[in-house]
């Protein structure tokens, strides 16, 4: 299926405000990149906790993050997530001790601040074990006759209901006589022992200074190996020159979406960096389709000059790259648009990766590989230049003699 047939855009002849666009935003990126410090890194390369707390209401972004900052050192992040009362928060940490108490500090800083349960277990962010201790007794004094095990299936059964059917917050204890086996003196007596908190903990996630250190140097080695790995297979496929073209384009790829990162601020997590590397891996491959069909012109077409092949290579090939780039931009905006915080990161990066790669392999690749054929062909015009003086001089040496 084509798109395009027998096309003769000049591409090449639009070049320039390509290129400078790229320059452009590699200055933007540098400079972002030198006023902030570096790259801002998300907890897995600094060392940090992330806490993922739905609420009941909307809550006080600032509220959380005063009271999370008056009890650990560092930064205290607050990121509300689209279209709920969620909201993700994040705390530094500055060394290996802060990790015991990270947890516990979280924890009790949430419940002081939104709990006033009275002295009661709070039911919304109780384990199942947990919640068993609470009211296996009660529930004996109640003349509630359950055994044991079967408590124990209850309790599990109406954490799913709390979790998996109200999102984690249930609207009051009679909702639970939704969940079978549940019946009203049971509600009755978790009435009087135990009170809802209005938030509910979906996730605590920590990465500690020294391992967050160890990731950020493996993510960067793991980066420059795949480069490396693709300049020498595509020297070996098809000349050094080549190599070079390609790999510039995806460093120039690279640096643009982690200056992008910066000039919006958003964080260098683990799941970017596995984007920049299927963005390398993307990249590249476009740039390749590009230079294959450059070499099996080159074998019947280059009467017209170096740089009008390469135009007509693209051109035979705009819709390979129209169809896959496009249908592949398509996935990653909805992506991006719908696959929430956890995922924005990673879709950003594609996002932005796809259009500059894109257009890295036509206006950036191609113009470097056009002079390092000039080059080449200088090279080669100076070397047979000087051939008949040297075989000249060696004819009146052997005269001499």
């Amino acid at each position: 299926m084509e798109f395009f047939k027998d096309t003769n855009y000049d591409f090449l002849g639009k070049k320039v405000p390509f290129i400078g666009a790229s320059v452009l935003l590699l200055i933007a990126g540098f400079v972002s990149l030198a006023m902030k410090g570096g790259p801002k890194y998300g907890i897995d390369f600094n060392g940090g906790t992330s806490t993922s707390v739905v609420f009941q209401t909307k809550p006080s972004e600032d509220v959380i993050r005063k009271a999370l900052s008056a009890k650990v050192a560092g930064e205290v992040t607050v990121q509300p997530l689209v279209d709920s009362n969620a909201v993700l928060i994040g705390t530094e940490l500055r060394s290996e001790k802060e990790l015991i108490q990270s947890r516990e500090t979280v924890f009790s800083t949430l419940a002081n601040t939104f709990g006033n349960l009275g002295g009661k277990s709070d039911f919304s962010n109780i384990g199942s074990d947990t919640l068993v201790e609470k009211l296996e007794i009660p529930f004996q004094q109640a003349s509630i006759a359950i055994a044991t095990d079967q408590l124990r299936d209850l309790a599990k059964a109406m954490l799913a209901h709390r979790d998996k059917v109200r999102g984690g917050l249930i609207p009051n204890f009679d909702d639970l006589k939704a969940v079978p086996g549940v019946t009203q003196p049971m509600v009755d007596v978790m009435k009087k022992e135990m009170a809802i908190a209005p938030y509910h903990i979906n996730s605590f996630d920590q990465v500690g200074p020294k391992i967050g250190r160890e990731l950020r140097m493996q993510a960067l080695y793991a980066t420059l190996f795949a480069l490396g790995g693709m300049l020498i297979y595509i020297a070996l496929r098809f000349e050094w020159i080549y190599g070079v073209a390609a790999v510039a384009a995806v460093f120039h790829d690279t640096l643009i979406t982690i200056g992008l990162f910066s000039i919006v601020d958003k964080e260098i997590t683990l799941t970017v960096v596995a984007a920049l590397l299927t963005l390398v891996g993307y990249s590249m491959n476009d740039t390749i389709v590009v230079f294959d069909r450059i070499r099996e012109n080159m074998h019947t077409a280059r009467k017209d000059g170096f740089a009008a092949l390469i135009n007509a290579s693209i051109n035979q090939t705009l819709s390979r790259t129209v169809m896959a780039s496009g249908l592949t931009f398509l996935t990653v905006v909805a992506l991006w648009l719908f696959g929430g915080p956890v995922l924005n990161g990673f879709s950003f990066a594609l996002v932005m990766g796809i259009l500059v790669g894109t257009y890295s392999s036509i206006f950036v690749a191609s113009p470097i590989l056009i002079w390092g054929q000039q080059m080449a062909d200088s090279r080669r015009k100076q070397a047979a230049a000087v051939a008949p003086t040297a075989a000249k001089n060696k004819e009146r040496a052997k005269v001499i003699k």
